[in-house]
This record gives C-alpha cells, structure tokens and sequence, in this order.
C-alpha cells in the first residue's frame, strides 16, 4: 500500500514505535466473554498491534486478524511469536477487505473505530462473513465519549451506539447489549474512564 490514506499514515506512525501503545494485554471485554465465542475459526478487525488475536490464539482458536497498518501487522507477528503461537496478520483496507461468506465461527471488533458509511457496509459484510450460530464481539467508544480524553476519535460519526448496531448487524440475535462508562487500562492511549457500547450477537443456526 503506497499511497496511504491520511488514516492510516498517522496509525503507522503510532504504531511505528518499539513500545505496544494499546498494551500487550486483551481488551477486558473479550477476555472477560471468551467462553461465549465459538472455538473454532476467528477473525479479528482493525487489530492493531494484536493483543486480542495473540490471545485469542492461545485459547485453542485458528485466528486471522486485519489491520490497515503494516507496523500494526509486523508487531501482531512479532507478538505471536513470543507467545508461541500463530496468527494469519494480513494488511488491509476493511472497506475493501473481502471477509468471504459463512467463513468465520466469531468476528471480534474492539474500538474499530471509522466513517459510518464504511462501518455500515462493513457489518453487512460481517453478519454474511459468520456461519450458522457465529458470534460477533464488539466494543466501541459511544458518542458520549467525546470530550473526555481517555481515547477513541472525535467525531460523532465515528462512534457507535446499541441502537445504530442492533440496525446495521441485522438479523443477528443480541445476546449482550450494554452502554456503560468502565475504567480502560490499555496503553498510553486508552486509559480512565471510557464510555461504552458492548455487544454479543449470534447468528442464527
């Protein structure tokens, strides 16, 4: 990818740097629900610098992750080899990403965070990407977020909600679906009090 999008140039640069400014550790969400994902195939979007992926990896899972970045993607591997295990790091554009259909036991998405009309298209993708009785995993910074400096972008848009997810991860089941303010300690650059949405939905077998 040379001709970097203003996006992902300052998430290289971020990533760019020897330290895992998300942390090495899962996002608390993920590893507090891992038992309510299907052990099987996972995929893991906008994964950054692959705390979650590595994790999910050493529970037994056959994990994929995407990341827009190619430092995030060498630090993912980099990750997963100090843990001894393995990850499928590929760099990508989701709005372009092919997810495939009915390939995928869980998706995970953790604060993945972009314009609406890509995030819409996207978890269209996402429910047809799961098979039968797949599960989606999501947190992400609500518009509540805004302002308080504790991470997550700047814009209304970019951020999600239960209802906007409940329309655009239709027709999966939710079978967790909570906005809530939680303490984050995940790196430099997610850490105080953050508001939340949190969601677990299956797909119908």
């Amino acid at each position: 990818m040379t001709d970097h999008s203003p996006a992902q140039a300052m998430w290289e640069q971020r990533y760019s740097v020897d330290e895992y400014v998300y942390g090495t550790e899962p996002n608390g969400f993920l590893s507090e629900h891992v038992v309510d994902l299907p052990v099987g195939d996972v995929l893991c979007i906008a994964e950054g610098e692959g705390r979650n992926a590595v994790f999910l990896a050493g529970t037994g899972r056959r994990v994929s992750s995407v990341d827009l970045t190619e430092a995030g993607v060498a630090k993912t591997l980099r990750l997963a080899d100090a843990a001894g295990v393995s990850v499928d790091a590929v760099v990508a554009d989701l709005a372009d990403y092919d997810l495939g259909v009915g390939r995928w036991d869980a998706i995970v998405s953790i604060f993945a965070h972009m314009p609406s009309t890509v995030r819409i298209d996207l978890h269209r993708r996402v429910v047809a990407a799961l098979r039968p009785g797949g599960v989606v995993l999501l947190e992400a910074y609500t518009p509540d977020q805004i302002g308080r400096g504790t991470g997550g972008p700047g814009a209304a848009d970019l951020m999600m909600t239960i209802e906007g997810l409940k329309s655009e991860l239709d027709p999966l089941e939710f079978v967790h679906a909570e906005e809530l303010e939680r303490e984050i300690v995940e790196g430099v650059h997610h850490t105080g009090i953050g508001s939340v949405v949190q969601v677990i939905a299956r797909k119908q077998q």
